[in-house]
Order: C-alpha cells, then sequence, then structure tokens
C-alpha cells in the first residue's frame, strides 16, 4: 500500500491545475465525442489522467496504469488488470457529460489494485475540496471521520440511484430514484448516508473499483446480481450496493 494522504494530495494538485481551472470556461475546441453525444471527453480529462499516470507512477515505480482516457485509446491497456503489477485505476474526472455542460456532479474516482484484488481508493469532489479515502481492513474516511453505512430504511422509503434506465417496478416501491450522471458522488451520497442503494449496470472498473472498496470497508454490502463479489474488471449483470444483506436481497429481486 502507499501513503492514502500523499495520493490525495497529488490529487488535489491535480484537480486544481488541470480541472477546476476549465470548469464552465471549456471551448469548443476542447470537447470531443468518444462514443456518441452524451460520451465525452475533454481537455481536463486527458490532462489530468496525464498528470496523475506520471505523478502516481513515480509514487509506485513497480505499477502500471489504466486510465478511462488510455483504455479509449488502446483497449489493450485493460490487460494491465490481469498482469503482476500493482495498478493504478484512473477515472479523472467522472461525469464527464456533467462538467462540460456545467453541472457541479464529477469527480476524480483513483483505486489501486494488486493480484485483483482493490487495496487502497480515493473519491474527490473537486468543487467541495473533499476526498473520501478507504484501505482494506482500515475503514472508510472522509476529513478525519470515519464512515459508516447506516441501518436499512424501509423499502418504500429508500432513496437511490440506477442510472439512466427506467425501472418501473423499482420505480414503483422504493421512495426516490435519480440519476446524477457521476458515480463519484453516487458513492459519496451512499457513504454519507443521501442515498440507501445504488444499481449500476455499466461496469468500467475505473467507474466502481474505490467506491466498491469503500462502501464495503463503511459496513454495506455489495456484489453482482447473480450474488458473485465485485471485481475490478470490465462487464458483469449489474452492481447493486446496499446498506446490508436483506435489503440488498429485496432489491436485487426488484431488479429481477
Amino acid at each position: 500500500m502507499v501513503d492514502a494522504d500523499t495520493v490525495a494530495r497529488i490529487i488535489r494538485e491535480v484537480a486544481a491545475e488541470a480541472i477546476l481551472p476549465r470548469f464552465c470556461r471549456l471551448e469548443a475546441g476542447d470537447i470531443r465525442e468518444k462514443k456518441g453525444p452524451n460520451d465525452l471527453v475533454t481537455v481536463a480529462d486527458t490532462e489530468a489522467e496525464t498528470m496523475l499516470s506520471q505523478r502516481l507512477r513515480e509514487l509506485l515505480p513497480s505499477s502500471v496504469v489504466v486510465g478511462e482516457e488510455s483504455v479509449a485509446a488502446d483497449a489493450k491497456v485493460l490487460d494491465h488488470l490481469s498482469g503482476s503489477a500493482p495498478v493504478w485505476i484512473i477515472d479523472p474526472v467522472d461525469g464527464t457529460l456533467n462538467f462540460a455542460k456545467g453541472r457541479p456532479r464529477f469527480g476524480v474516482i483513483i483505486a489501486l489494485v494488486a493480484a485483483g484484488r482493490t487495496l487502497q481508493g480515493w473519491i474527490h469532489d473537486p468543487l467541495a475540496d473533499r476526498t473520501a479515502v478507504a484501505a482494506v481492513g482500515q475503514g472508510a474516511w472522509i476529513d478525519g471521520k470515519r464512515l459508516t453505512i447506516g441501518p436499512p430504511a424501509p423499502i418504500m422509503s429508500m432513496r437511490g440511484s440506477a442510472g439512466w434506465r427506467r425501472n418501473d417496478r423499482l420505480t414503483a416501491c422504493v421512495g426516490k430514484l435519480l440519476n446524477q450522471g457521476s458515480a463519484a458522488h453516487d458513492y459519496l451520497d451512499l457513504l454519507e448516508g443521501r442515498l440507501d442503494f445504488a444499481f449500476f449496470r455499466q461496469l468500467n472498473p475505473w467507474d466502481h473499483a474505490a467506491g466498491v472498496l469503500m462502501h464495503g470497508e463503511a459496513g454495506g454490502r455489495s456484489a453482482l446480481l447473480d450474488g458473485s463479489p465485485y471485481l475490478p474488471r470490465p462487464g458483469g449483470p449489474g452492481l447493486l450496493l446496499a446498506p446490508e444483506a436483506e435489503s440488498w436481497r429485496i432489491l436485487a429481486a426488484l431488479l429481477g
């Protein structure tokens, strides 16, 4: 493992240099589409990933990087996840669509993975200048406060996130469903009690490796819909996070 405070400082410094100065100041040439109009990359994404990759590799010289934008350029970068070297998984700007449109829900997500296991994670909210950190067996923390998932609310009053696709059965049985367009903020809201559950269909490791570790270290229950544990790699039948095992089971049944 590495010093968590050092990584948090690197993330804050990169966000202050490469991300925040461009929020609400992007020009047309600073944004391009990847796979469609809702799948964007900005100069902030690419510059922040380059800076983070360099500084994190320097911190752990034996390590390699799997970044969202490097994978977009060359899918073979994902092969690092099955290699023997420690892997930094980087989402330089999670919620790029929000960022590009001037919406405040975006963040930086970093995970350190070795031998297919997430060892440490960081989620940084640049606008609030707050960073959640977690390490295996050491809990999840924000600003020196240890985070604990609270007791479950009744299903009919639970607040959750379930992505863009409408799910009528789930909508009818829970209190509120929303889509923030940022996994970083979904995880922060789970950790601090503003959300009770979250379901994700798309399982890019840069979106979830850090957050699943944090949620588990805070006492929550997470698993793929088939009941298998989440692993930091692409693909799977959908990921569900809930306060504990029984509410997870009920929500999983509603999701089908």
